[in-house]
């Protein structure tokens, strides 16, 4: 019986996370303080001159590759936050804490909510059935129980056009700013959202001044603020709704009741393994390389190919590796509307109307 086959059968002794931790070369985990001030230095200096430009320009068509890469770069920026977030960025938490601060800034994330729902819920509970709240489906029973706004949303969410909306909803605004943190961690996550709001405040000041200084008018100013401050955010979402999607939604990826769920189903085969276009890690810095980031949160992401290739060497039978393509993701949104947790498989809509 493969490793993959005696993991996913319940009541199966299979591999554990333990077992493939121990598969990394050790080294893996090196984390020297020069090279992640580094990383975040490069992508604020990036961050700088994108938004320089958008507010010096103004014809169409600069502004949309330079709303185009700006939202990629907040990505960039978060990303090293998310790290930071995780520990696995420097061996000092307080370094980790400021970093990772002023690195998710942009995107707008209060950063003890995101270390709370990102790294105690969704990684200690990967796909499993009402823990896990990134991209969790719904039963056709759950979809037929809706009103018909839920089920508009819901598609809307779910459709190749919906990625930003659903993280920009979902979780951004109903996790993260709407969070009502547990009592133990509530002190710190309202500091860290004044931070946030705060940081908008003057952000949004200081663009709607100087657009009405540039402008002459209130039209210039909204203008200023809207292409510099709100469409970066908007894309940021779509950026990142659709990497949390595709790490984690694929007709080969199924969702486990808290009977069946382990560790090893989780992290394991509960994510995947993309190989994107070599450029896309300028911004992305590995994040696609998924797996080993669930088995282990404190590799630093550019430890993370080293990380792949062995667990790959050892667990290649178990992972879900491809090259990724753009027809992938429109598959996905195709296939996966409903989840049916009782015989683990995907279904369109029209399973709720069976």
């Amino acid at each position: 019986m493969t490793q993959s086959a005696a993991a996913g059968e319940p009541g199966n002794a299979g591999p554990s996370i333990s077992d493939v931790i121990a598969r990394l070369p050790a080294d893996v985990y090196e984390n020297p303080t020069r090279r992640g001030l580094l990383y975040a230095a490069r992508d604020w200096l990036v961050y700088a001159g994108c938004v320089a430009g958008l507010i010096w320009v103004d014809a169409w068509w600069a502004l949309v590759p330079l709303w185009v890469l700006t939202g990629l770069v907040i990505a960039g920026l978060f990303i090293i936050g998310h790290d930071a977030a995780h520990g696995a960025l420097f061996r000092s938490p307080r370094l980790c804490y400021v970093v990772g601060q002023v690195c998710m800034l942009p995107s707008l994330h209060v950063y003890e909510a995101w270390v709370y729902g990102h790294n105690r819920v969704h990684h200690g509970h990967t796909v499993k059935q009402t823990m896990d709240y990134v991209w969790h489906p719904v039963s056709p029973q759950e979809y037929r129980a809706m009103g018909p706004l839920q089920r508009l949303a819901h598609r809307i969410k779910w459709s190749a056009l919906g990625a930003g909306i659903y993280y920009g909803w979902d979780i951004w605004w109903r996790k993260m700013m709407r969070f009502d943190a547990p009592r133990k961690i509530r002190d710190d996550v309202v500091r860290d959202r004044r931070i946030v709001v705060a940081y908008a405040l003057v952000v949004s000041a200081a663009l709607l001044a100087g657009g009405a200084w540039r402008y002459g008018d209130l039209g210039g100013a909204l203008w200023m603020w809207t292409k510099v401050f709100a469409v970066p955010f908007v894309l940021w979402n779509y950026v990142i709704g659709f990497s949390v999607y595709v790490h984690h939604i694929d007709e080969s990826i199924a969702w486990y009741g808290r009977d069946v769920w382990d560790r090893f189903k989780g992290q394991m085969e509960g994510t995947t393994i993309l190989h994107m276009p070599r450029w896309s890690n300028f911004f992305f810095h590995n994040i696609f390389l998924h797996v080993p980031h669930h088995v282990d949160m404190r590799i630093p992401f550019y430890q993370l190919p080293r990380a792949t290739d062995a667990i790959v060497e050892h667990y290649g039978d178990t992972v879900r590796e491809r090259t990724y393509r753009p027809g992938d993701y429109l598959r996905a949104t195709r296939a996966c509307k409903l989840f049916d947790f009782e015989s683990r498989r995907w279904q369109g809509y029209a399973a709720a109307l069976e």
